[in-house]
């Protein structure tokens, strides 16, 4: 009887695990597997990446039959801390990566956990970059082989992969949204698929990408917090100090490249200013970072991929210190 017991509860839990010893979930691939790891990493303190990465995680474990990782930064006993900037939990899962997605900001981890993220992008496999992961590295002692990756460095990880940094707010943080705008040069481009009404409350990022990227979306400023709010008016200086309209022209939110590493290989590269875990609430973006999953690991991009939620998602709005207190790493094991 205590057998059968046994086997009953654990065969309630379902698609995945949390090993103690690593503190981070596994989402194992629901019908056909596609035989691809996914390895997602959430590590900023302002826009809950600690929520948005488990539901992308679920989206592409179930909806896909990709294979999901996602890492946090953490407390030794397992307590989700998003300003613990040093923490990396279970970096070794980057050895079976096949496509990485990330949400990190000001992140010093330590040289092995560095290592194995630089192994990884070195075999070439593609990234996907959101939100504050243009500057992703901060704090990076002077003496580390990784010490240019810093994010206030020239050559710094996110300009130099993602092809921007950090520049600035460039519509008012907290009162003016972000709706996306298909670049119609490229609106026949396989990641645009499906993606039609783009919105988030997080405001546009100042961004100059590169002449090799590929703009995909700009970000129209709005007047306020809701798709429905008139575009916002008014001028001001860029980084290169010219004076330009808020929309005009809009900045770039999302955008690809292709970029050769330091090992010789080359990412694919999608990177978008979007992605706090409130602009998840939006299918049109979801969808577009499932796109780029496809896209990346060369695989054929769906007409229209299912990006159903999985389960309950009331994301916590984004705000420095405004994340959940006591939430441990298991909170996030999928159960049915």
């Amino acid at each position: 009887m205590l057998r059968r017991t046994l086997i009953a509860s654990l065969a309630a839990l379902s698609y995945t695990t949390c090993p103690a010893a690593d503190l981070s979930v596994t989402y194992e691939p629901a019908g056909q597997a596609r035989g691809r790891h996914v390895v997602l990493i959430a590590g900023d303190e302002e826009y809950r990446s600690e929520e948005a990465l488990p539901q992308l995680g679920k989206i592409l474990s179930q909806r896909h039959g990709f294979k999901c990782t996602v890492l946090f930064s953490a407390e030794d006993d397992g307590t989700i801390s998003p300003d613990k900037g040093e923490s990396l939990t279970n970096p070794a899962a980057l050895d079976s990566a096949d496509a990485i997605i990330m949400l990190i900001r000001f992140r010093h981890w330590n040289e092995e956990a560095l290592a194995k993220f630089e192994a990884a992008i070195n075999r070439g496999v593609p990234v996907i970059g959101l939100r504050t992961s243009t500057h992703a590295f901060s704090g990076i002692p002077k003496d580390s082989r990784y010490a240019a990756w810093n994010w206030n460095n020239a050559g710094g990880w996110g300009r130099r992969v993602l092809g921007e940094t950090w520049v600035s707010h460039w519509g008012r943080h907290k009162f003016e949204a972000t709706q996306g705008v298909i670049e119609q040069a490229n609106a026949g481009d396989s990641l645009l698929r499906g993606v039609t009404d783009v919105f988030g409350t997080t405001d546009v990022y100042e961004a100059a990408p590169p002449a090799d990227a590929k703009i995909l979306l700009r970000g129209r400023v709005l007047s306020g917090m809701t798709p429905d709010s008139a575009p916002a008016e008014g001028r001001k200086a860029n980084a290169a100090k010219v004076e330009q309209g808020l929309n005009d022209p809009m900045m770039p939110i999302a955008w690809t490249r292709l970029v050769k590493n330091d090992a010789g290989t080359e990412n694919k590269v999608l990177c978008t200013t979007m992605g706090a875990a409130t602009d998840l609430t939006n299918e049109s973006l979801r969808r577009l970072i499932v796109n780029g999953v496809f896209w990346g690991l060369g695989l054929e991009v769906p007409e229209k991929a299912d990006v159903a939620l999985v389960g309950d998602y009331n994301p916590t709005p984004y705000g420095f210190k405004g994340y959940q207190k006591g939430v441990q790493v298991g909170t996030h094991v999928l159960r049915q």
